[in-house]
């Protein structure tokens, strides 16, 4: 290959990289515009379905916010913009939930200290980095589940104001 070719599909071969890792670095959790009551009517499992209904109503009393669907299965409630020191930025949502076929996916502890004495008395559930995973409402107690949420909620407002 002549060098002037080889120069040109080298620069080519890093536009195209590039491209690439600025497409990964971007946030695909989005807001859409997708029905929030359609896609908890097509979640099949009854039990799911309720849970995904109590909490929708528990999220909107007690953040006051607009329920928002979030990439193609994130129910959230308000939302942030962010900034990180690398440069990387976007919106998020304050709080939020997912009916997934294994458990129901709470995105409330992005701004809670793990140790919060709250999750003690919660009851039965998981832990991620940003959520808490329970299996069915049954399994917690929805006086103290709600006051996580508030939590949550009004930490986030606080440390990402708009």
């Amino acid at each position: 290959m002549a060098p002037a070719r080889k120069k040109l599909v080298k620069k080519v071969a890093k536009k195209s990289a590039a491209k690439k890792a600025a497409k990964a670095a971007e946030n695909i959790t989005k807001p859409t515009k997708q029905s929030v009551s359609a896609f908890i009517k097509a979640v099949e499992n009854d039990t799911r379905r309720r849970d995904a209904n109590a909490v929708l109503a528990m999220m909107k009393k007690i953040t006051g916010e607009k329920a928002k669907m979030w990439g193609p299965s994130i129910i959230g409630f308000g939302e942030y913009h962010y900034k990180y020191e690398s440069g990387r930025e976007g919106d998020m949502l304050n709080v939020g939930f997912s009916p997934r076929k294994a458990n129901m996916v709470l995105y409330v502890l992005g701004s809670l200290n793990k140790n919060d004495p709250l999750f003690a008395k919660l009851g039965k559930f998981k832990r991620g980095s940003a959520c808490l995973y329970v299996n069915k409402l049954e399994d917690v107690d929805l006086k103290v589940l709600e006051k996580v949420i508030a939590k949550s909620y009004k930490t986030t407002k606080k440390n990402w104001p708009a």
